[in-house]
Parts: structure tokens; C-alpha cells; sequence
């Protein structure tokens, strides 16, 4: 994180946020979001000069270095305006109240965001990054603010209406979305929502690339997970097919780090070779789970060695001492973006010596003209080492042993460099995410050091990230501060992660947990009147509107990780009542998807549960028993991803276990021995004793009618 130094600090200076910190040395006069500013603006009756951004943002950097450090620019908003910056990060809720007005009025968003508001917080102006001057037919900041302030000096009032009529409009299409939500009682979507995503994602996919498209290209990897299930549901090779092309060429571009490992944000090419270089914690965390999955399925080692590899990455590099995870990395070092990632020829041969360097540029495409601004990116899209091996005679394992080799000494030479900033902030909701991916590590890949990493994160955010008076969760955490009422995100994340972690260790303390949180979800967040869940809680501050996210963008939507998270925890408790809502917050995300099923991919993976009505696997027995231990990892390592998995311990270790669920009672290990229960819709079948019997239902992927 870059403070700048030998410059007089403004109001910034006392807040943890890494972003705010990075413009705690700007001549402008920046407040944080909160009352002071606002009852300045109102006495002095300003606009407010709203700059929304996130610490590893490049065009935010672009425009700090224009125009928030620029003297001119300074004086002109420190004159006419009230500023204030808020971290998007920290604060989702404003970032999407604005960002959502942004929208409107230029059919686009993006970060940094601009907005100007009223003193009493109403938008009137809105756009993204601006120049300094006039440049490329954009309109420079400078012309912005001036010709803002003359309008403002004139006519404040028409200025003030404009912004009554934008929030009017914005909850004019609240109320429109949620009477199509058909909360009265509609029917619920069957499968043709389903096979209508599928088939609009088979004409967006790229044959030649994979992927979705065209430049630039995100990895949306609940696209994928989407894509993953339809295949096993529907028996549809095709969707399956689209996954492991895209899987394979995000892996082989630029996008992927092949000398420290993890994904960038993603590709500015349709070709996956160039990426915007900021490295995102939940990016990797919905990767890893991407990757997890196709492995379950397909039994490709190649996909189970990404996802540990994107496992070293965090817990290498993005792992606080006490367990919990970082937010990012940035794009740029040394105010230059991607070259702490970038190599020439000549550092290549420094790092590895003559005779590796020309292997290493074969196996890697490195050339001397460069593939990236006259260096390059390491890359595998010429061909895969074991193609190249078969092709040229060599023996693959001793490729991939010169590969590893290579890869150790190029990071031992990039490490000298100087990094890339860390926004080290933790943040509740992606630490949730991060949770549910090592979790799923740990049981796909029957590695419980994943499940030590993601449960040392979890027991972090319970100890530090909720108020002590009451346990209200809370979604930031930064040098010793837990600040800031958390979201619905920060709930519904955390939810997952905590019972795929349960799922994994068989402790109860995590499920306890998940469905303590499921009660403060329900009590904080849920809409009685329209269904889903706002995205603030009701003790949250008051915007102008109180907004309830639906689309699955770069993150999953809150609602949509509710709806299939709530499904599961009514199925392990056996909770019609929390299955009813589930089912209901399903209905709102039905309505908003069917004019574009494609924008909600987490939703459809609930709805697929739904449809499938919501299976358990319930393994009793002792602790000490190996046979059970046997079964435990043979449903831990099945793809069942409308499944949920309860460890019905015996004994003291069972204990909590049955105080929360106690209707295992009618579920024990029969005759003393290991059993396993396989149940859909509260009925299940014949009890199993054997492993042998276990694996065949788990190869059958029979289902009880």
C-alpha cells in the first residue's frame, strides 16, 4: 500500500481503509463518508464530489495521479465541493446505490465512480474516470466540476429536483421488479428456465477460445459451477465440453500466474493472454471451487493441481498471521501496471542461465519482441508440456520436473522485485468464500490442511468480526478495528462457508455456527413484504433507497447464495418453515432472471437443488471406526452439488450434533457399524452397511423417486 510521503495529510489519514489511505496525502480536502461531511455541505450548501473506488483499482490510480493530486484540481473541488471517498469494498451498499444511478443515466458503470449529490445525499451528475482536460472525446474533470458549479450557483433547485426524479425512477423500478416477482403466489419456474440458459450460454461460448464472448473476458466461474451441474443433472456433454475448453485456456493464458500461481482479474483479450493484473481473493476463491468441481467430475489431475496451486497462492500470499485472508493485490508497481509480472529474455536468461532460458522461452512463449508492452507474459497457449513432450520425444515427467525447477528459480528472481500494493483488509463476505473453497479442497482432494486453513480463517472472523454486545456480524477488519454493519453478502458467504467446512471436518461447532447466522439473516436482512433479502440490514445506515441485489455479477449476488444455502441448512435441520423461504427468495430471483437467465448462474444452481428436491447423506458411527472414515471420504470426494452431508457421530463427539439436529436420533449406526443414509425430499432409502454398497450408489447417481 503506497502512502506518500512529505505532504501535509488530509481527514483521510484517520481511516484503515487501505484505498482512503492512499489519498490521505492528496491536496484535495477528502472527507470519509459521514455525518461531518454532509452537515458541511448543508451549512456551507455544497455539492458533494462522490469518487468511489477500491485500493487495487488501475484507472482509480490513473485518476489519483491526474487530477486528486493535482494542485489546480484541488482547489477547484476544495473551493466549490464538499469531497468525500468511500472504498467500494467497505462500503457495497453506497457503491451500488450510485453505481445503479450511474447507469441510468449513461448506460454504463465502472470504478473510479463519480457522482454529485446534494448535501442531503441525492445524485444529480454521474460517470466514471475523467481526465483532467478534455481528451479522446471524453470531458475532463476540470470542465466538469466548473460548469457543475456555475449550474449549482444558478439553479441549485433544478439540480436538487433532477436528483428527486433519478432516486423517483430508481424506486419506481424497485417496485416494478418486485410486483414481477410474483410474490402473491405464482407459480414456481420448472426446468425450461434451465435448458433456455444453457442454450443462450452455447451461442455466447467461443469455439475458438472458450469462454463467453468477446474482449475483455471475465472468468465468471459460477457460470461454470452453473454449467458443471446442468451437465451432471441433464446428462448434456455439451455443457461440460464448454467448461473444461474454458478451464483449460484461462489456465494456459496470461490470466494465470505460471511462475507465482492465482488469477488476475481478467483478460482484456479474447484470447486470455493479457490480463488486467489485479489478483482478487474471491476470483481465486470461485476459480479454485470451478476447478474442484470439474475435477470431481472428470477425474482430470490437471484440474485438482490448479486449485492447489491457487491454495499455495493464498495461503503464501494472502494469509494474515492469525488465518483470515487478504482482499487483493493491485495491477501496478512502481506506478507501472503488470510489471512486477513480466519478463524479457535477457531477465530470463539472468534468472535460469543460457541453455534453461531457451527452454524455458519454447515451453513459454517468450519471444524477443515480447507479447505485453515489448516484455512478456508467461503462457501455455502454443501447447500443453505433455503435448509438447509427446510431440519432440521427451518424457513428460521429466518436462514437468525442468518446469517446477524453472518455475522456483524465476519466483526467487521476481521476488526481488518490488510487489504489487496489498489491500491486506478482511473482508467478512470474501473470507466466507475462501472458507467454502479450501473446505471443498479438503474434501474433493482428501487434503485436511485445507480445512486447518479455512477453519483458522473462520474461527478469525467469529472472534473479531462480530459485536460483542449481541453478535451481530460485522464486515471489515483492518489493524485491529472490526468496523461496519455487515451485508447480506457478508451472511450468505460466510453461511457457505461454514457448512462446507462442517461438511468436511464433521465438527458441529461450524454448522452451529452457519445456523446461528441463518437466524441474524432472517432477522436482519429478509423482505416480508416482496421476498429475497435487502442488501443492508434494518439497522443499517439509511440511503436514499434500500437496494436488494439480484444479478450474479464478478460476486454472486447475497440472494442467490442465500436461496441455496438456506435450501441446504432446511434440509440438514429439517426446517419446512426455512425451506418455504428459500423456495421464496428462489421465486424473486426467477422473476429477475427470466429476461436473462445467462445473469444469474449462482440462482440457477439453486433452482437446480430445488428441482432435484434437496438430497442428504447422513454417515453414522464412531469416531475410531475406519469404515466409516471410508464412507466420509467417498461422499466427500463425489460431485453432489445438490447434496448436503451430516456426520453423525456417536458418542461425547456426537453430542452437539444431536442438541441441534435432533432428529438424527432416527438415523443410527445399525448393529454398532458404520451406516450411511441417502435421503431426498425427508425419505430415505434403505440404510447402507457396507462400502462397497456406498460407492456403487455414489457411481450409479441413482435417485429416489
Amino acid at each position: 500500500m503506497e502512502i506518500k510521503e512529505g505532504k501535509q495529510p488530509n481527514r483521510l489519514i484517520n481511516e484503515k481503509s487501505p484505498y482512503l489511505l492512499q489519498h490521505a496525502h492528496n491536496p484535495v480536502d477528502w472527507y470519509p463518508w459521514g455525518d461531518e461531511a454532509f452537515a458541511k455541505a448543508q451549512s456551507e450548501n455544497k455539492p458533494i464530489f462522490l469518487s468511489v473506488g477500491y485500493s487495487t483499482c488501475h484507472w482509480c490510480h490513473v485518476m489519483e495521479r491526474e487530477s486528486f493530486e493535482d494542485a489546480e484540481v484541488a482547489q477547484l473541488l476544495n473551493d466549490n465541493y464538499i469531497a468525500i471517498k468511500v472504498d467500494r469494498e467497505e462500503r457495497p451498499d453506497i457503491d451500488a446505490l450510485y453505481m445503479s444511478v450511474c447507469q441510468a443515466l449513461t448506460g454504463s458503470g465502472g470504478w473510479p465512480l463519480t457522482v454529485l449529490l446534494t448535501p442531503d445525499k441525492k445524485p444529480f451528475y454521474a460517470g466514471t474516470y475523467f481526465p483532467k482536460r478534455q481528451m479522446f472525446g471524453r470531458i475532463g474533470l476540470m470542465d466538469v466540476l466548473g460548469q457543475i458549479h456555475a449550474k449549482w450557483e444558478q439553479d441549485g433547485d433544478a439540480l436538487s429536483k433532477l436528483g428527486d426524479e433519478l432516486l423517483a425512477d430508481l424506486q419506481s423500478l424497485d417496485r416494478k421488479n418486485a410486483q414481477l416477482a410474483g410474490v402473491s403466489g405464482g407459480a414456481a419456474p420448472g426446468e425450461e428456465l434451465l435448458h433456455e440458459a444453457f442454450e443462450l450460454y452455447r451461442r455466447q461460448f467461443d469455439e475458438e477460445y472458450g469462454g463467453f464472448g468477446n474482449a475483455p473476458k471475465f472468468p465468471s466461474p459460477h457460470n461454470l459451477s452453473f454449467l458443471l451441474a446442468y451437465s451432471q443433472a441433464y446428462q448434456q456433454p455439451e455443457a461440460l465440453r464448454m467448461v473444461e475448453k474454458t478451464l483449460d485456456a484461462m489456465y494456459r493464458g496470461g490470466m494465470y500466474d505460471h511462475v507465482g500461481f492465482g488469477f488476475s482479474r481478467y483478460s482484456t483479450d479474447r484470447e486470455w493472454l493479457v490480463p488486467h493484473f489485479e489478483k482478487m481473493l474471491y476470483d481465486n476463491a470461485l476459480l479454485a471451487i470451478a476447478y474442484l468441481e470439474a475435477f470431481q467430475i472428470t477425474g482430470k489431475p490437471l484440474y485438482a493441481e490448479i486449485a492447489e496451486q491457487i491454495f499455495t497462492y493464498v495461503r503464501r500470499d494472502m494469509t494474515s498471521p492469525e488465518g483470515a485472508f487478504y482482499c487483493a493485490e493491485d495491477a501496478d508497481s512502481e506506478g507501472v501496471e503488470g510489471k512486477f509480472y513480466v519478463f524479457t529474455r535477457e531477465q530470463i536468461e539472468e534468472a535460469l542461465g543460457l541453455e534453461d532460458m531457451h527452454s524455458y522461452c519454447h515451453v513459454y512463449g517468450i519471444t524477443p519482441e515480447g507479447n505485453f508492452e515489448g516484455a512478456n507474459i508467461p503462457n501455455l497457449l502454443q501447447e500443453l508440456p505433455e503435448d509438447m513432450a509427446e510431440r519432440t520425444g521427451m518424457n513428460p515427467l521429466g518436462l514437468k520436473t525442468r518446469m517446477e525447477e524453472w518455475r522456483e528459480k524465476l519466483f526467487a528472481y521476481r521476488e526481488q522485485r518490488i510487489h504489487p500494493s496489498k489491500d491486506d483488509k478482511v473482508l467478512t463476505s470474501w473470507n466466507g468464500l475462501m472458507i467454502a473453497a479450501l473446505a471443498k479442497g479438503a474434501k474433493a482432494l482428501q487434503k485436511p490442511e485445507y480445512a486447518k486453513a479455512a477453519a483458522a480463517a473462520a474461527d478469525f472472523i467469529w472472534d473479531n468480526l462480530r459485536r460483542r454486545e449481541d453478535g451481530r456480524l460485522l464486515a471489515r477488519y483492518r489493524d485491529g478495528e472490526s468496523a461496519i454493519p455487515a451485508y447480506v453478502d457478508d451472511y450468505a458467504f460466510l453461511i457457505w462457508g461454514l457448512t462446507e467446512l462442517y461438511e468436511a471436518t464433521g465438527q458441529a461447532v461450524h454448522l452451529e455456527r452457519a445456523l446461528q447466522l441463518k437466524d441474524g439473516l432472517l432477522e436482519l436482512f429478509i423482505d416480508e413484504e416482496g421476498g429475497g433479502f435487502f442488501f443492508t440490514g434494518r439497522d443499517g445506515e439509511e440511503l436514499p433507497i434500500r437496494s436488494k441485489e439480484l444479478y450474479d455479477g464478478a460476486l454472486p449476488s447475497g440472494n442467490s447464495v442465500a436461496a441455496k444455502q438456506l435450501l441446504k441448512l432446511s434440509v440438514i435441520s429439517q426446517d419446512v418453515e426455512l425451506k418455504a423461504v428459500a423456495e421464496r427468495t428462489a421465486q424473486v430471483l426467477a422473476s429477475a432472471a427470466a429476461e436473462y437467465p445467462p445473469g444469474y448462474a449462482m440462482y440457477l444452481q439453486a433452482h437446480l437443488a430445488l428441482i432435484s428436491g434437496g438430497r442428504e447423506w447422513v454417515l453414522s458411527g464412531k469416531p475410531e471406526d475406519p469404515a466409516l472414515h471410508g464412507m466420509l471420504a467417498q461422499v466427500q470426494q463425489a460431485y453432489l452439488p445438490d447434496a448436503s452431508l451430516i456426520v453423525n457421530w456417536s458418542g461425547i463427539e456426537g453430542e452437539t450434533l444431536h442438541r441441534l439436529l435432533p432428529h438424527l436420533a432416527d438415523k443410527p449406526a445399525v448393529d454398532g457399524r458404520a451406516t450411511a443414509y441417502e435421503c431426498r425430499n425427508f425419505a430415505c432409502r434403505a440404510p447402507l452397511s457396507s462400502l462397497e454398497a456406498v460407492k456403487e450408489l455414489l457411481a450409479t447417481g441413482m435417485r429416489q423417486d
